[in-house]
C-alpha cells in the first residue's frame, strides 16, 4: 500500500480525529445529518443547512446560511450536501457490557488498529449492510468517529453499535470464551472465508490495520485465519472491502440466500 502524501487530505482528516474524543463534533452530508437528527441518543447541539437544502429534505428546525458560510464551519473539501450537525459524540459500549447481555450478537468485528477514517465509515456501512451487530474498536491507536467517517458511513455510525476496548488480543480471547468464532482475515490464511464461517453459529471477524494487516499477537488469538479467494497476480484488498465481503458471505450462509 502506498504512503498517502504529507499535505493528503486523509491526513489532514486523520490529524483532525486526534483531537478530544470526547469533544462536540460536525457531522455533514444528507444521510449521516438525516440519520443523526432521527437518533433519539443523538445529542444535537447545532443544525444548519442552506436555503436550498433545508427545502429539500423538509428540514425547518435547521439554521440556515449560504453555502461559503457553511463551507467555513468544515474541514477544507467536506462535501457536505448544504448539511451539517454539530453533535455530541455518542457513548461507546464496553465488550464486558455487551457479553452480560442475555442475548448475544450474532456478528461483531473487531477493527485492529485501523486508521483510516474513510475505511472506518466505509466498514460501518457494510456492518449495517450486512447484519454486523457492533464493532469493536481500541480506545487508542483508532480515530474518533467524525466527519469523515459519518459521511463514508451513510449513517450507519447511527445504528451499528460502536465497542471500545483496551486491548484487542485481550477482546478476541474473551470473544472466543464467549462462544465466538474468532476470524482474522489475512492472505496467509489456510481457510477461504467461506469454509471458516460455514456452520460457525456466532462469529467475530477480525480485520488488521490499513497496510500492515494483522499484528502477530492479535492474529495468534484468532480462532482462524481466513483469506479471501482472488486472482493470481493481486496481493490483497483495501480493508473495507474485505469486510464488506467477508460480511456478507456470514449473512449469505446464515440466510441461505
Amino acid at each position: 500500500m502506498k504512503p498517502i502524501p504529507r499535505n493528503h487530505e486523509k491526513r489532514r482528516f486523520a490529524a483532525g480525529s486526534a483531537a478530544d474524543p470526547n469533544g462536540p463534533v460536525w457531522l455533514w452530508g444528507q444521510h449521516a445529518v438525516e440519520a443523526a437528527l432521527a437518533n433519539t441518543n443523538r445529542e444535537i447541539l447545532r443544525c444548519v443547512a442552506t436555503e436550498n437544502a433545508a427545502r429539500r429534505v423538509g428540514l425547518s428546525q435547521a439554521e440556515t446560511l449560504d453555502p461559503k458560510a457553511l463551507d467555513k464551519l468544515l474541514p477544507p473539501g467536506a462535501v457536505h450536501q448544504g448539511l451539517a450537525v454539530r453533535v455530541k459524540p455518542l457513548e461507546a459500549a464496553s465488550l464486558d457490557d455487551v457479553l452480560a447481555r442475555p442475548e448475544l450478537p450474532r456478528r461483531l468485528c473487531v477493527l485492529d488498529q485501523i486508521s483510516d477514517p474513510h475505511n472506518l465509515g466505509a466498514i460501518f456501512r457494510s456492518a449495517a449492510a450486512f447484519g454486523v451487530d457492533g464493532l469493536i474498536l481500541q480506545t487508542r491507536h483508532t480515530p474518533a468517529i467524525t466527519g469523515v467517517a459519518a459521511k463514508a458511513a451513510a449513517g450507519a455510525i447511527e445504528t451499528v453499535p460502536e465497542i471500545r476496548v483496551v486491548n484487542i488480543a485481550r477482546a478476541i480471547d474473551q470473544l472466543g470464551e464467549a462462544g465466538y468464532h474468532t476470524v482474522g482475515l489475512a492472505g496467509e490464511g489456510v481457510e477461504t472465508i467461506s469454509a471458516a464461517v460455514h456452520r460457525a453459529g456466532r462469529v467475530a471477524f477480525v480485520m488488521g490495520a490499513e497496510g500492515s494487516g494483522l499484528r502477530p499477537a492479535v492474529a495468534k488469538a484468532c480462532a482462524t485465519l481466513a483469506r479471501i479467494p482472488m486472482t493470481p497476480g493481486m496481493e490483497s484488498l483495501n480493508v473495507s472491502n474485505a469486510a464488506a465481503i467477508a460480511f456478507y458471505e456470514a449473512m449469505r450462509q446464515e440466510t441461505g440466500a
